[in-house]
C-alpha cells in the first residue's frame, strides 16, 4: 500500500516518523484493533449461553468459530488488493462500516443460520485489517522503528479481549449475548465518526503519485524492482507464513476456546472466567510492546535482522508451545494456570515481529498484497483449529480429557511450525535474492524491447 499526500500537498514520510499526525494514526488503528478482536472475542464469552440457547453441542459450537475464518482468507486476498486502489482513510473506515453491518443481525433474537451467515461475513471484511493496519504504519516508520509502532498496533489484539472480556461478561449476565453486540455496534459508529474526523481527508480514489512525491518518499527497498510471484517463491515468505500460522493456531483457539476451556476443563464459573480469560490479553500486551522494543534495540546494537526478527519469534512462539504442552500434564491448580497463560500470551508476537521482518525486504508498494498473502495462508489455522479442538472435546470421555488431548496435540504443532519458520525467514538473504532477481528482470525487459 503506497502512501498517500494529505490536502496540503504535504507527503507522509518515513523520515518524520516521531511527528504527532503519523502517532495518531497508530493510537487510532490501535483502537481499530482493539474493536477488531473485540468482535473475536465475543462469540467466546458467549460460548455458553449461546450453545445453551440454541442446544448446540461442542462440534457444532466449533463449526460456527471456525465459520469466521471459512472467507478469512479470500477477504485478505481480495479487499487487499481492492484497497490498494483506495486511500487508506476510505479503507479503514469502509471495513468499520461493514463490520457494524454484520454485527447488527445478532443484537436481535436469531436463528443458527443466521448467526452463521454473520460469523461468515464479518470474517471476509476483517480478513484484510491486520496487513492493512501494518502497510499503512510501515510506510510511516523507518526499519528501527516499524516494529515498536507495528507492536502498538497489533497490542490491539490483546487491548480489545482485554477490556472487552469483564464487559462483555457483565453484559451478557446482566441481559443476554446479544446485549453484547449492540454494545459493540454503538462503539464501532462512534469510532468510524472520529476516524473520518481525524483521518487526512484525502479523495475516495488514490490518485498516482507525481514524480517529485515518489522521489520524496525513502523506500529503503526501492531498488528491488521484480514480479509479484517472485516474493511468494521466497523461503522467507514461506517462513512467515509458517511462524504466523503457529501464532494464529493460539489466536483462533483463545478467541473461541479459552473461556469454555476455563469453565468446563479447569471448573472455574462463568464469572471467574470473565476475569480470569483477560489475564492472558494483559501479559499479551506488556509482552508485545517489550518485544517490539527489544527487537529494535538489537538492530540497533548491531544484531542482523534475521536474529531481531525471526529467531525471537521463534523463541517466544516455542515458549508457548511448550507452555502448552506442560498445562495438559499437570493437576488443576495455580501452577497449570501460570502455564495456560503462558501459552495464550506471546501469540501476537509472530504478527508484529515477523511482518517487521517481511518489511525488511519488501518493496514499499509491494507490502499490503504480500501481507495479504500472509494473512490468507495463515488464517487456514482458523478455519482448522476451533473445529478440530470441537471434535476432540465431544468424543473424550470428559470435557477435561478432551481439551487435555486437543492442546497437547496443537502444542506440539506450534513447536515444530515455529522452528521450521525461524529457520525459513531470513530478511538479508531475502533482499540479497530479490536485488539478483531485479537484476534478471530488467535483463529480460531489455531483451524483450
Amino acid at each position: 500500500m503506497s502512501l498517500s499526500t494529505s490536502p496540503r500537498g504535504s507527503v507522509m514520510q518515513p523520515s518524520t516518523p516521531t511527528s504527532r499526525r503519523n502517532w495518531g494514526i497508530v493510537l487510532m488503528l490501535l483502537i481499530f484493533s482493539m474493536l477488531n478482536f473485540a468482535d473475536k472475542a465475543a462469540i467466546g464469552l458467549a460460548s455458553k449461553p449461546i450453545r445453551e440457547t440454541m442446544d448446540l453441542g461442542a462440534s457444532q459450537y466449533g463449526l460456527l468459530s471456525s465459520a469466521f475464518f471459512w472467507l478469512f482468507a479470500v477477504g485478505a486476498v481480495v479487499l487487499t488488493a481492492v484497497f490498494r486502489r483506495i486511500s487508506y482513510n476510505w479503507a479503514v473506515g469502509i471495513l468499520m462500516f461493514t463490520w457494524v453491518l454484520t454485527m447488527l443481525p445478532l443484537t436481535t433474537q436469531t436463528t443458527f443460520g443466521v448467526l452463521l451467515a454473520s460469523r461468515i461475513a464479518l470474517g471476509f471484511f476483517e480478513g484484510p485489517a491486520h496487513a492493512l493496519c501494518q502497510s499503512i504504519v510501515h510506510g510511516l516508520f523507518p526499519a528501527q522503528k516499524r516494529a515498536t509502532a507495528g507492536a502498538i498496533v497489533t497490542a490491539g489484539t490483546s487491548i480489545g479481549p482485554l477490556l472487552a472480556a469483564p464487559t462483555l461478561t457483565w453484559i451478557i449476565m446482566r441481559w443476554d449475548w446479544h446485549a453484547s453486540f449492540i454494545f459493540l455496534v454503538g462503539v464501532s459508529v462512534v469510532w468510524t465518526v472520529v476516524w473520518f474526523f481525524f483521518a487526512d481527508r484525502l479523495p475516495f480514489k488514490k490518485r498516482p503519485q507525481t514524480t517529485e512525491e515518489r522521489e520524496a518518499i525513502v523506500d529503503p527497498n526501492g531498488d528491488i524492482v521484480v514480479p509479484f510471484y517472485r516474493l511468494l517463491m521466497l523461503p522467507s515468505f514461506w517462513g512467515l507464513a509458517l511462524l504466523t500460522f503457529a501464532g494464529y493456531l493460539i489466536t483462533s483457539l483463545k478467541v473461541t476456546w479459552l473461556p469454555a476451556f476455563m469453565n468446563e476443563g479447569l471448573g472455574y464459573s462463568m464469572q471467574t472466567v470473565g476475569t480470569l480469560v483477560a489475564v492472558p490479553y494483559v501479559c499479551a500486551m506488556f509482552l508485545l510492546l517489550g518485544t517490539g522494543a527489544l527487537s529494535g534495540w538489537l538492530l540497533k546494537r548491531g544484531f542482523s535482522s534475521r536474529v531481531a526478527r525471526s529467531f525471537l519469534t521463534t523463541a517466544c512462539l516455542v515458549f508457548a508451545g511448550l507452555s502448552m504442552i506442560a498445562f495438559t500434564q499437570l493437576p488443576a491448580g495455580p501452577i497449570q494456570l501460570v502455564f495456560v497463560v503462558a501459552a495464550f500470551s506471546v501469540n501476537s508476537i509472530a504478527f508484529a515481529i515477523g511482518f517487521a521482518g517481511a518489511s525488511d525486504f519488501l518493496p514499499a508498494h509491494q507490502r499490503a498484497a504480500f501481507f495479504g498473502c500472509i494473512v490468507a495462508a495463515y488464517s487456514v489455522a482458523g478455519m482448522v483449529a476451533p473445529y478440530a479442538l470441537g471434535i476432540i472435546v465431544e468424543r473424550a470421555a470428559t470435557p477435561a480429557e478432551g481439551y487435555a488431548n486437543g492442546f497437547l496435540i496443537v502444542g506440539i504443532i506450534i513447536c515444530v511450525l515455529a522452528v521450521a519458520g525461524g529457520l525459513m525467514l531470513n530478511p538479508a538473504r531475502a533482499r540479497a535474492r530479490l536485488l539478483d532477481y531485479t537484476v534478471i528482470h530488467a535483463i529480460r525487459q531489455n531483451a524483450a524491447r
